[in-house]
């Protein structure tokens, strides 16, 4: 198989680069591991940055987010008995975001791949990446007991934190920055109104809390849980006995409960390899970079560097310019840090920490008073958490 762009990782990150390339005359294949319904099964976050959305838009796969979507120009942080509400829109200089679930924006990318009869091959088993120091890189996989090899161009490694593509990348070449917390989100998707129209960040003594919704009938709510619970020590009267301990009681008072849809925990860390380029390989989204989930950056931060690689390879095939792909790393890692750092002081601003010592719970309470009591500071949160320019 011949193709001018492979691209590894067939989640919302490679389906949309595929999507946009194919727009502009670009070949590209998809290898997906997983199945289609295994993919469409997960989980995930579903706060859309203002320029995600217009990309959804770009890719002509916009059109159910834009009809279905809840647009929310603000979001709540309770804290100390109070509930405070961050004015997105007002801050932001007139920009929202877009709550639309993962789950259905990746089918929606997936219909698009259908209409235009993408490639995207499916349970594609031993992805190996080779020669992609030079510039005649090839891909093989297998399917069943058919071995196959794709000779590409580039290769787009979008294939998570666990994939080939950047364990591909020589360890002398490749530098790793992590950090992780001591705690994870406990999270359940439920059948029920959501308990507020906008999401409510909550910092408690009992531990974070997050109340967001997929839709006014579908709720997902989070609370901070030790790393070593596991979500079958939770039942469903218990999560929901405890997300109501850590919300305001007027809340609590009309938090509607149900039967839980799923349920799991996600660890929370902070990660970024550099250079996001090797030769002909190129890293997006959680391949990448990974980060907490409190500031609702993962998959914008991964939707920054699929806008980066896109312009970048319509400048080569189309105009011959090879700037974008020459400076597509530091680009992309320019944004990616500024996310992460978004990212780490609202996950150190709203969390409790074991064993912290008084004087951090202090400096978090000192955090959350000047953010309220300053427009410079609020004007900073928002522009970060609508989405910093591309």
């Amino acid at each position: 198989m011949k193709t001018q762009v492979c691209i590894i990782g067939g989640g919302p990150s490679g389906l949309l680069l595929s999507q946009l390339l194919h727009l502009q005359g670009i070949d590209t294949v998809v290898l997906e591991r997983q199945s289609r319904d295994y993919v469409l099964g997960r989980i995930r976050a579903g706060v859309l940055e203002h320029g995600f959305a217009e990309l959804m838009r770009e890719a002509r796969c916009g059109e159910r987010m834009d009809r279905e979507g809840e647009i929310h120009e603000g979001f709540f942080i309770a804290h100390d008995g109070r509930m405070d509400r961050v004015d997105l829109h007002k801050y932001s200089g007139g920009s929202s975001v877009v709550v639309y679930g993962q789950t259905e924006l990746t089918r929606d990318l997936y219909e698009a791949r259908d209409r235009m009869q993408g490639m995207v091959v499916h349970d594609a088993q031993d992805v190996k990446l080779h020669d992609i120091a030079g510039s005649s890189p090839w891909v093989s996989y297998r399917k069943g007991d058919e071995l196959v090899r794709v000779d590409c161009d580039f290769v787009i490694g979008a294939d998570g934190f666990h994939g080939v593509s950047r364990k591909s990348i020589p360890r002398g070449v490749l530098r790793e920055y992590e950090k992780l917390y001591p705690f994870g989100w406990l999270g359940v998707l439920s059948r029920t109104r959501p308990v507020s129209p906008e999401l409510i960040y909550a910092r408690t003594e009992r531990g974070f809390a997050l109340c967001s919704l997929r839709s006014q009938v579908l709720s997902r709510y989070y609370i901070q849980v030790p790393l070593s619970d596991k979500a079958e020590d939770w039942s469903d009267e218990a999560f929901w006995a405890e997300l109501q301990r850590r919300l305001p009681p007027e809340v609590a008072a009309r938090l509607e409960t149900g039967p839980s849809i799923e349920k799991s925990i996600a660890p929370l860390r902070s990660f970024v390899a550099e250079p996001m380029r090797h030769g002909s390989l190129f890293l997006a989204g959680d391949a990448a970079h990974i980060v907490p989930p409190t500031g609702a950056r993962g998959l914008n931060s991964a939707a920054s560097d699929i806008h980066y690689l896109y312009h970048a390879m319509v400048g080569h095939y189309r105009d011959g310019d090879d700037r974008g792909l020459e400076g597509y790393s530091a680009k992309a890692l320019a944004r990616v840090w500024k996310a992460q750092r978004f990212s780490w002081w609202m996950t150190m601003m709203l969390h409790s920490f074991p064993d912290s010592l008084a004087y951090d719970r202090k400096l978090q309470d000192t955090d959350l008073a000047y953010l309220f009591s300053s427009e410079a500071a609020m004007r900073s949160l928002a522009e970060n958490y609508v989405g910093l320019p591309f």
